[in-house]
């Protein structure tokens, strides 16, 4: 049942909240070898290694900690090679989620930050060359669809429309052995963010982006009040100064970003 805008969604995923795993799934190249088994399915250290031009030690190494995470595991459909010796290596799909930002603590938050600079820049260099093979995609050359869109939400709508879009999304996933002749690997991303605020947009405390108030007086500053020639300095109230720098108000958390599902194996 589709909840209602604004509704309590729980979140069906996994929080990754552990500094040890976020920090072995923001290296370089455990995000290239993730990478190949999402789009290719499982391979072997010796492929991989093939691939990325390194050596099957590396490969390896790369491969058993992102098993020590839960990130890979080995495949028991390709089974072994004669002696025992290969082994066959398959990304575990799964709904994994991140700390939202204002539960991220400094180090979090700098390993976060590489993290999706890397899901980033991988993400745009696939469509990239995507677009360079032109017409030897064939009928899949109209395969893109893409949209852009403007739309007015609370924080508690936002939540739920990200859950509504992971909902579609698993209303489409299927094991391979239904998944009919001619079908692809497609890529789904989303990304959804507040528009940034005018310089002259007011703060909740009444200041703006650029540090003054709304009457144009520096948020650090008491409007200046020259009292009567002779009269004494009238006493100034702690309880009424004005805050110095003006007061942030509390950061809001949003939707976890969101990496992995299973509908992202092929």
């Amino acid at each position: 049942m589709t909840p209602e805008p604004g509704s309590a969604t729980p979140a069906g995923g996994q929080e990754l909240s552990d500094l040890s795993a976020l920090k072995a799934l923001a290296q370089p190249r455990r995000q290239q070898i993730l990478q190949y088994l999402t789009l290719h399915g499982p391979a072997t250290s010796a492929m991989l290694a093939r691939d990325f031009g390194l050596n099957t030690g590396a490969t390896s190494y790369h491969l058993r900690e992102l098993a020590r995470y839960g990130f890979t595991e080995e495949s028991s459909t390709q089974g072994r090679s004669v002696g025992g010796r290969e082994r066959w290596w398959r990304a575990v799909p799964g709904d994994r989620r991140f700390p939202p930002r204002s539960r991220q603590n400094p180090e979090t938050r700098l390993v976060m930050d590489e993290l999706n600079h890397l899901s980033y820049a991988a993400d745009l260099e696939l469509f990239e060359r995507l677009q360079r093979q032109g017409q030897d995609l064939g009928e899949w050359a109209d395969a893109f669809p893409y949209s852009r869109g403007t739309i007015r939400l609370t924080l508690p709508e936002l939540r739920a429309f990200f859950e509504e879009f992971i909902a579609l999304l698993n209303r489409y996933k299927r094991p391979d052995s239904e998944t009919p002749d001619g079908a692809r690997t497609v890529l789904i991303r989303l990304l959804a963010f507040p528009a940034p605020a005018r310089a002259d947009d007011a703060r909740a405390d009444g200041t703006r982006l650029d540090g003054t108030r709304a009457d144009g007086a520096p948020a650090h500053q008491v409007p200046a009040h020259r009292p009567p020639a002779g009269d004494p300095p009238a006493r100034q109230d702690p309880a009424h100064q004005a805050p110095v720098g003006g007061s942030q108000a509390p950061a809001e958390e949003i939707p976890a970003p969101h990496t992995a599902t299973e509908t992202d194996t092929p």
